[in-house]
């Protein structure tokens, strides 16, 4: 299935956007089971949000250029990350289900972990909205083919 370029920034939204909501619950489900002290959530969720937040910052940033940078092509809906992005991708989705599924991870750190990652995830989401509504339409000049953002 292909759409143009530009639609593939809505499509990273609504995928880390989800992704980031799911995290999120399965953080604040933990954290509410009360397996955690108050004291390591008010402390380990906003360490987490800012660690990860930084680098989703960067991410959006650099994957939202190089979508725009395909101009007007359709391209196919995969593409919104790169080959290096979806084995990270795979590498985080696996670790972590392989940890909490062997029981290495115990709830106290998903509490914390889980929900600061899953709110990083999901502003990253609400962050390539952003990149499509203010800066998604590209311009391409026909002669030189040097494509611009309008």
């Amino acid at each position: 299935m292909r759409v143009k370029a530009k639609y593939l920034l809505l499509i990273a939204a609504a995928v880390w956007f989800a992704a980031g909501v799911n995290i999120a619950r399965l953080g604040l489900g933990a954290a509410l089971g009360g397996n955690a002290e108050p004291w390591v959530l008010i402390l380990g969720i906003p360490l987490v949000f800012l660690a990860f937040h930084a680098m989703f910052s960067r991410l959006v940033g650099k994957h939202a250029d190089r979508i725009r940078g395909y101009g007007e092509e359709n391209m196919h809906v995969l593409r919104f990350f790169d080959v290096k992005g979806y084995v990270i991708m795979a590498i985080m989705m696996g670790g972590g289900l392989g940890l909490r599924a062997a029981g290495l991870v115990p709830e106290w750190f998903v509490a914390f972990f889980y929900t600061g990652l899953g709110i990083a995830l999901a502003l990253a989401g609400i962050g390539f909205l952003v990149h499509f509504f203010k800066r998604g339409d590209t311009i391409t000049c026909p002669i030189t083919k040097h494509t611009r953002v309008a």
